[in-house]
């Protein structure tokens, strides 16, 4: 399937899912703290996401052959780079915990993830967020109307390799909307003569994508049991995950899942 264009009556379905999802991970910033669980935090995501009427589009999510996704958030913790699970260990100060959140809501989804800190963390890891944080950003602010995927890959990858860190290859942000995964794919590197037609797509209005840096403090090269969850990074490194779902419209983007 191509890239669906989403009309504007479609889109606010979208930021209103968005805004459940901006209400979530504010929650989470509320509660990361040592000592606090990442089993807590899902529970009161999933209570909350509840009482908004959505659902967690993340819970049994489905990869072929895989077993299907059982949290209804993604918690990954220092090294842990995506698909992290919810467990009873409680965090630690000085660690880096991501929470990746979606809400279905009337059958639309919005998509964001953030990495917080856990109290007081080391000056590597207070650089590594900030990185992240801004490639996040330095891809938002690319992604002009009638720009490319292009423009958004190279904006990521110019701020994350400046500050000495590595850009995950092997997982990309991705189009939202109806489903969780659509088209177009949106990489968060772009190397001199890559022939991947969608880095040439244009962005046009009613396009509803996801752009999330997931950078690394040591190599870009991620592992996993047999392609499934979670997914950590090969030298055990830190990572951290930043993630907005915004739309396209003919004349400005817009953020759709605000904190």
């Amino acid at each position: 399937m191509g890239v669906i264009y989403y009309s504007e009556r479609q889109i606010e379905k979208i930021r209103e899912s968005g805004r459940i999802v901006g209400e979530c991970l504010q929650l989470t910033r509320e509660m990361v703290a040592p000592g606090v669980t990442t089993r807590q935090i899902e529970k009161a995501i999933a209570e909350h996401i509840k009482k908004r009427g959505g659902t967690s589009p993340f819970f049994g999510y489905e990869l072929p052959g895989k077993v299907p996704f059982p949290c209804h958030i993604c918690a990954s913790v220092n090294e842990v780079v995506v698909h992290g699970l919810s467990d009873d260990e409680p965090l630690k100060e000085g660690d880096l915990v991501a929470i990746d959140c979606g809400v279905r809501k009337e059958g639309y989804i919005g998509d964001s993830a953030w990495t917080f800190p856990v109290g007081k963390v080391d000056e590597t890891a207070q650089r590594l967020l900030k990185c992240g944080e801004e490639a996040l950003y330095a891809g938002i602010h690319a992604a002009k109307p009638r720009g490319t995927i292009a423009d958004i890959s190279k904006a990521v990858q110019k701020v994350v390799e400046a500050e000495k860190f590595a850009v995950v290859r092997d997982y990309v942000g991705h189009g939202v909307g109806l489903s969780l995964h659509e088209e177009p794919q949106v990489p968060n590197y772009y190397s001199a003569g890559q022939s991947l037609p969608f880095l040439r797509q244009t962005l046009k209005a009613g396009m509803v994508f996801c752009i999330e840096p997931m950078v690394n403090e040591g190599t870009e090269k991620v592992t996993s049991v047999n392609g499934a969850w979670p997914v950590k990074t090969a030298d055990g490194g830190r990572s951290v995950h930043f993630e907005h779902t915004v739309a396209i419209f003919q004349d400005r983007l817009e953020i759709l899942t605000k904190q």
